[in-house]
């Protein structure tokens, strides 16, 4: 068996560990999110690309909307965590809320938001919120 060298500094996906990151809960750290998810993939893409370029934009929007839903509605601290599934991308946000996202009728003449959970839905394949005593997680599941 030889020990060569691979020539290249590509990890393999199954070298792409999950990823946590933790966040204050301030309106900055939606970006600091975004910014965590984006790193997470780039690192995903050297050794697994996405089968479709729109997937990249797609994760990185479904954080974005997650994190803003938190510092908007949970008080406090939340968790990101990402990781590789067979298929796609695993996202958990965790916040301090026990109250499950609802969707809101959405009125673009009201400027009042209401299509974020509509867009996480719509993106993902799968999406499920489990609440318990210390807030919830919301998983949602993209392809990749």
């Amino acid at each position: 068996m030889s020990t060569e060298p691979r020539g290249d500094d590509a990890l393999t996906s199954e070298e792409i560990p999950s990823r946590t990151n933790s966040f204050v809960g301030e309106p900055h750290d939606v970006t600091g999110a975004r910014l965590a998810a984006e790193e997470f993939l780039r690192d995903l893409a050297r050794s697994a690309p996405p089968s479709a370029p729109e997937y990249w934009d797609d994760i990185l929007l479904v954080v974005t909307e997650l994190a803003a839903n938190a510092v908007q509605y949970a008080p406090g601290p939340f968790a990101l965590r990402m990781r590789r599934t067979f298929d796609g991308v695993h996202v958990v946000l965790h916040d301090t809320s026990t109250t499950e996202p609802a969707p809101r009728p959405f009125d673009p003449r009201s400027g009042g938001g209401g299509i974020g959970w509509h867009l996480i839905h719509t993106l993902c394949d799968q999406v499920s919120v489990v609440t318990d005593e210390r807030g919830k997680d919301v998983h949602v599941f993209l392809p990749w």
